[in-house]
């Protein structure tokens, strides 16, 4: 071990077991990374820019978004990916692909194993090979079925320690909840009852990580990750993974130690490894988990989703606007990852402060007219409010407030084409690839507001689909596909290329990105209304004295046009140096 990892290991154990033996400690924490045959780097990797690149996009999806009764999901994921999505993402995020009884993987029952209904490890690493994997790590909490929890019940070590307990007598009222479920769960221990912590529901224990034999065994879990090819390391749910009675029990400080801790650790891997926070919270906190360029690589822009679903539902930028322009760049060496759907839903709590409550309303009033769902989380004060919209993004553009028109396709792609304009790297969910409809049928069946957005499309029916060059599926994957190879040509849209908002027509939203050599400048705007717009070059500063063109049309501007044009929900990509 270098002098200086060893140091900055133990000053960082130091704040967060105070009470232990940090040269102990050390040993056991380096043997569980780097086990017998594995390598440290002399020196840990400095933070730059050399981790991305404009080529980076990432698809979000369960091993089985797409199954078929015959083969294995995760060979059929493996297919799709290679015959449509070669050359348009590099990046895969795999959903919790193991064991687990509950939360559509969240409540892992055993993090060595890939779970038997969607193939075996072998099935993992064939997609590592061929695209940048992304797996969740669930560290805040385990499955109450699973061994863990089952040796905890009977008092057999390790795992008799492995569980934060608290009683219903503790001052439990400052804690914060994503969900209005009880916090704790009385359970019949070879100890006598027990109440044991539980963030998100009764089937999912939280850990307790002052327990440093916990922090131990994720260390081995991580290892076995980046061994079967996984590079991107999602923390799930790490703003809770710290509990003090008496507190909010979010964001503590040995929660941003212990990220700092993995980062550590992950700099001086021989392998890239990038960690991700997922922090579905207000701005502030949500960029807290950046550190001091020493916690997450990445973390993902929450609030994009309900800003962005509000712009073309109301026919105006300016809260999308106010709020980009007010986003200071991601710190070198750190990005933000940009997205507008997820495996859940759309998240309220980043809208907080950014949009008034009546435009929140109009915008919860329109997903439900469209079918969707609204989610609830507990206050402290005992009331409830929303915490998601519940509805595929594809299906929540159909509208705006005003109604039904005829621009769905055009106002959902629009809202696509913000996501690669932005600084950072573009994620997708699957099923906004591939245009899925709400699943009204698998919430009836699965009793969860969030199967509304989790559909598993019969590989062959999908295929139809996507043959049909008239299909909403092969509509919008042509069309999103095509964009994004458009992008991985523009050096302008590099994850940390320079970014400046525009102030243009409310209804327009614009930015100008530069690229890191400043060869390349794109204007990148988009018409988030169903009215033509007109703009001024004189507005958006095209050098008279250079050549710009639109890479999305091929349409060349001269120097002497007095204004041009923005159609319904029109995108323009408008650059001095247009990739060959």
């Amino acid at each position: 071990m270098s002098q200086n990892f060893s140091r900055r290991l133990t000053d960082l154990l130091i704040r967060i077991y105070p009470d232990h033996d940090h040269t102990e400690l050390s040993e056991q924490i380096v043997q569980a990374f780097w086990p017998s045959g594995h390598h440290q780097r002399k020196q840990g990797r400095k933070p730059g820019n050399g981790l991305w690149s404009e080529r980076d996009s990432v698809l979000i999806t369960y091993g089985n978004s797409i199954e078929d009764q015959v083969h294995k999901p995760l060979d059929l994921l493996h297919d799709f990916l290679v015959r449509h999505l070669q050359g348009v993402v590099n990046g895969v995020h795999i959903l919790p692909f193991f064991p687990f009884t509950s939360d559509d993987g969240f409540a892992v029952s055993d993090y060595y194993s890939v779970s038997a209904q969607l193939g075996d490890w072998p099935d993992i690493t064939r997609i590592a090979d061929d695209f940048h994997l992304m797996s969740d790590l669930v560290l805040n909490h385990v499955s109450s079925q699973g061994l863990w929890f089952n040796n905890y019940l009977q008092g057999k070590p390790p795992h008799d320690r492995f569980f934060f307990e608290a009683t219903p007598e503790d001052d439990l009222q400052p804690v914060v909840r994503p969900r209005t479920t009880p916090l704790l769960r009385q359970v019949e221990t070879s100890r006598g009852d027990r109440h044991v912590w539980c963030t998100f529901s009764h089937d999912q224990i939280d850990l307790d990580f002052r327990n440093p034999e916990v922090l131990i065994e994720m260390l081995r879990i991580i290892r076995l990750h980046i061994d079967k090819g996984v590079r991107i390391l999602r923390l799930d749910a790490v703003a809770f993974i710290w509990k003090e009675v008496g507190t909010t029990s979010i964001h503590l400080p040995q929660t941003h130690a212990i990220v700092q801790l993995l980062r550590l650790l992950c700099d001086f891997t021989t392998e890239t490894v990038v960690l991700l926070t997922e922090t579905n919270v207000p701005r502030t906190e949500n960029l807290s988990y950046f550190g001091n360029r020493n916690e997450a690589h990445a973390v993902y822009n929450f609030p994009l989703p309900p800003l962005i679903l509000h712009a073309m539902q109301s026919g105006t930028a300016r809260y999308l606007r106010d709020w980009q322009a007010a986003m200071p760049p991601a710190q070198l060496g750190c990005a933000y990852l940009n997205f507008t759907a997820s495996h859940d839903g759309i998240g309220m709590r980043p809208a907080e402060g950014l949009l008034p409550p009546e435009e929140k309303t109009r915008m919860i009033d329109t997903v439900r007219r469209l079918g969707g769902l609204v989610s609830m989380r507990a206050l402290p004060d005992g009331r409830e409010e929303p915490y998601e919209l519940n509805c595929a993004f594809f299906e929540a553009m159909r509208a705006t407030f005003d109604g039904e028109d005829q621009f769905h396709l055009a106002r959902f792609i629009c809202s696509q084409t913000i996501v690669m304009s932005l600084e950072g790297i573009p994620a997708f969910y699957i099923h906004s690839l591939l245009a899925t409809p709400n699943d009204h049928e698998a919430v009836e069946r699965r009793g969860m507001n969030r199967a509304i957005n989790r559909h598993r499309w019969h590989y062959p029916d999908l295929l139809s689909k996507l043959a049909d060059p008239g299909s909403d599926q092969s509509r919008v994957l042509s069309e999103m596909s095509r964009r994004l190879r458009i992008r991985a040509q523009q050096s302008a849209f590099h994850p940390n290329a320079t970014q400046f908002t525009l102030r243009l027509d409310e209804r327009v939203f614009g930015i100008w990105r530069q690229s890191l050599d400043r060869s390349q400048s794109i204007f990148a705007l988009h018409n988030v209304s169903s009215d033509h717009v007109q703009i001024n070059p004189t507005e958006v500063n095209l050098i008279a004295e250079e050549t710009w063109m639109d890479a999305l049309t091929g349409e060349v501007f001269g120097a002497n046009m007095s204004e041009f044009s923005l159609a319904p929900y029109q995108c323009r990509w408008i650059t001095n140096a247009p990739a060959v």
